[in-house]
Parts: structure tokens; C-alpha cells; sequence
């Protein structure tokens, strides 16, 4: 375990920084989701100067981070962080600050129509796949992914969308959901805490204790019936990377209760919802 200081340069200039021997803090400065942790922490931290802020009185700040464990996906490629800040005020308070790094993902809510038909028959594209955090080997889900440096958001959905269900669908074919109702949230809901607006522009599924943040798409599109049959139960998934995928075609009106154990298939299915109630899809 080494200790250094973040650069006078940074969000917080001096703040001590415990490293384990297999990570340098180059590989910590150049990894996007330690850098989007440190930037909005700064801003929610400045929040507090507002005397209506409820920490004003006794405001906190980051004293140390240290870095507990890091694992990596390649050996220049940065993947995962576990590390506890350190945050405190004068009267030796403290918040909660253990965290677990991994970034932003997308996930997709792909909605398919049979052509020729009439309304009301929409389905929803699920997957099936193990996954051992949860302790399962058959997990409902829709279709995410993470995303990595050199991409963007849309492209990174699109690009999970064919690898996770074999379907073409281009960038601009995206609608994002959590933009769009982000949009409707008012500056008097921000102004009462409702939003802070220099956090990410997606969904926090686990916010106690992960940074994890997911922006969540819509896809429409028409299939012939038969094209639809096909989807049901078809294997896919980059098998190199140890993907097991199974495709499950659901009714979009059973979407909630079939997905009800998935976090980001509720948070989907209230955002769709949500804007077709206020004429916005």
C-alpha cells in the first residue's frame, strides 16, 4: 500500500490516496468513472456553502480515499474498484463512503410489433443469462451492457442490442428514456432538491454503494410474425467473453411482474410509462 496526494490540479488537491502495490495513480487518474465520481462528489460538496443546504452549519469534506482492491479486464485496461472515502466534518461526523466503481451501462427496452396486426400486440425482448452476483443461472432481464472509454452511450446500446439479440439497430433508432423525462423535471423540483443536475444522466440502481449509473433506451421496431418466432429461446451472446444468452419474447403489459426481480426492467418500464402518460412517446 502506497500513499500519495491527488494532483493541485483536481476536483480535491491534496487529499490523501491510498494505493494497492498493483495499482499506480496515473492508471486511478486515467479511469473515466473515478474522475465522474470525484467531479460530482466536488460539486455536491460545494452544495453545502447554500445556506439552505441542511449540511451548512457543519459541512463535510473529503479527507482520504483509499483504495482497497482493483480488478482488471486486460492488463492496461481498468475495470473495477472497491475504496472507501473518507468523509467527515469538524464535529468528527461521517458519511458513508464505501463505494463500488464500475461506471456507466445502458440498458434497453426493445419493443417489438408484429407487422400487419393491430395495436395492443407489442412484446418486449428479454434475456436469460447466468448471473452469478445474484446467485442465479437463468436471470430475466432486458438487454444491457457496459460501455467502454472510447464510446458513447447510443453507440454502446446499439452495439449490446446486436450482440445480445442479434438485431440491427441503428444509433438514431435510440430514444433516451432517462434524458427525455429528465427534460420534464422542473428547475422548483431542483431547486428543492429534487435533482442534482451535475450527476449522470441515467438511472442509479444501487446508489448506497456502487457509483453505477444506467441511461435506459427504447427501441421500436416491426417484425413479421415469423421473424418474431424465431427470437424465442435463440441462443446469443459473445461466447468468448462468457456469454450465455437466451432470448425470451414477453408482452409488453407483463413486462413488470416477469422482470420484477431486475432493477433496471422497473425503472424501464415506469420510464415508458411514465411518457406515454404525458404524450412524450
Amino acid at each position: 500500500m502506497s500513499t500519495l496526494k491527488l494532483p493541485s490540479s483536481g476536483h480535491f488537491p491534496g487529499v490523501t490516496v491510498k494505493l494497492p502495490s498493483n495499482l499506480r495513480l496515473e492508471q486511478l487518474l486515467s479511469y473515466r468513472p473515478f474522475n465522474n465520481w470525484l467531479s460530482a462528489l466536488s460539486k455536491s460538496l460545494a452544495l453545502q456553502h447554500h445556506p439552505q443546504h441542511p449540511f451548512h452549519s457543519e459541512p463535510y469534506n473529503l479527507r482520504e480515499i483509499e483504495i482497497q482492491s482493483v480488478d482488471f479486464f486486460s492488463e492496461k485496461r481498468l475495470g473495477f474498484l472497491k475504496l472507501r472515502a473518507s468523509i467527515t466534518n469538524e464535529k468528527n461526523e461521517s458519511l458513508p463512503g464505501s463505494v463500488f466503481m464500475r461506471g456507466g451501462s445502458v440498458a434497453m427496452l426493445i419493443v417489438l410489433s408484429p407487422a400487419n396486426t393491430s395495436a395492443g400486440d407489442d412484446y418486449a425482448l428479454m434475456t436469460v443469462q447466468p448471473r452469478i452476483a445474484a446467485g442465479s443461472l437463468s436471470f430475466v432481464e432486458l438487454p444491457a451492457g457496459m460501455i467502454d472509454d472510447a464510446g458513447t452511450f447510443t453507440g454502446a446500446a446499439a452495439k449490446e442490442i446486436k450482440e445480445e439479440t442479434g438485431l440491427d439497430i441503428k444509433e438514431d433508432e435510440l430514444i433516451d428514456m432517462t434524458q427525455l423525462t429528465l427534460k420534464e423535471v422542473t428547475s422548483e423540483l431542483d431547486r428543492e432538491g429534487g435533482v442534482e443536475a451535475h450527476l449522470q444522466e441515467g438511472m442509479y440502481p444501487s446508489p448506497g454503494g456502487c457509483d453505477e449509473f444506467m441511461p435506459i433506451y427504447l427501441a421500436r421496431k416491426k417484425m413479421a410474425k415469423e421473424e418474431m418466432e424465431i427470437l424465442k429461446g435463440k441462443l446469443t451472446g459473445l461466447r468468448d467473453h462468457g456469454e450465455k444468452i437466451t432470448l425470451k419474447l414477453v408482452k409488453l403489459k407483463d413486462v413488470w411482474k416477469v422482470g420484477v426481480r431486475d432493477g433496471k426492467t422497473l425503472a424501464a418500464i415506469a420510464l415508458h410509462d411514465g411518457l406515454v402518460r404525458a404524450g412524450k412517446l
